[in-house]
């Protein structure tokens, strides 16, 4: 056929398309990962939630300390402590280690109980004088119900107490227990947005959601230090540093 001629693009743009090939080879790992990423951070937003106080559960009939344990006198005389809703959404899962005893006597401010979210620990400190009738015998097989029901099933101690009236008198009740949570929520982000500067790197999209909102249960996922730091802040005295303690000890005995 005249004028017909034939050629082979693979000859003439071979070094093009390769090029073409290369560009997409890399993209679509690229676009992958990224796309996997942001998946997994709307998952994440999604199974977390928001924090804010439309989110807690704030009985009424409940005495809140700012400690964030809660006390409650039954009928008979009898009081119940136990964790409040705040400070589980803002800790996440976590189990019970109690410390008294049955029949022993505990003065309001004494260290109670422990929790524990995967060896990161929490010390937690009596609202209430009095003496301890019970630890809550379920929560050894049942831990989920000190997150899942922890004004009802989930409560840790029953305590006899000796000066109810004193000890609960600057507690927070009813609507005062609302403000109070609105409060805590507003310092607990500035300290959110504060620790994640001092101790970085830490992923933001952890703690906080795109516009600055608290996401659900932020500190289960940041690190000891900060958990050390939340202790001093939120629920009182220091927990007890165990190498830092041990590293004085030796420094002492090399003085020695």
């Amino acid at each position: 056929m005249d004028g017909f001629t034939y050629n082979n693009i693979f000859e003439t743009k071979g070094i093009e398309y390769l090029a073409i090939l290369a560009f997409f080879a890399i993209l679509i790992p690229f676009w992958l990962i990224l796309n996997r990423q942001i998946k997994i951070r709307n998952q994440f937003k999604k199974t977390a939630g928001i924090l804010n106080v439309n989110s807690l559960n704030i009985p009424q009939g409940l005495f809140f300390s700012k400690y964030h344990i809660w006390s409650h006198l039954g009928v008979s005389g009898i009081a119940r402590v136990g964790l409040d809703d705040l400070l589980l959404h803002m800790v996440g899962e976590v189990r019970f280690t109690g410390i008294k005893e049955q029949g022993e006597r505990i003065k309001k401010g004494e260290l109670i109980a422990k929790i524990n979210h995967k060896g990161k620990m929490l010390n937690l400190y009596s609202p209430i004088s009095g003496e301890i009738l019970e630890a809550n015998p379920v929560l050894s097989d049942n831990p989920e119900l000190l997150n899942n029901d922890p004004y009802v099933r989930g409560w840790m101690y029953k305590i006899k107490p000796v000066s109810w009236t004193a000890d609960t008198y600057s507690y927070y009740l009813a609507e005062d227990a609302t403000q109070f949570s609105r409060q805590e929520l507003d310092k607990f982000k500035d300290f959110i947005s504060t620790s994640i500067r001092k101790y970085a790197p830490i992923p933001s999209m952890v703690a906080l959601q795109d516009g600055g909102e608290l996401l659900d249960q932020p500190l289960s996922e940041l690190p000891d230090e900060i958990w050390q730091d939340f202790q001093e802040g939120f629920l009182g005295k220091k927990t007890f540093n165990r190498n830092k303690n041990c590293k004085l000890n030796r420094e002492n005995r090399l003085e020695n």
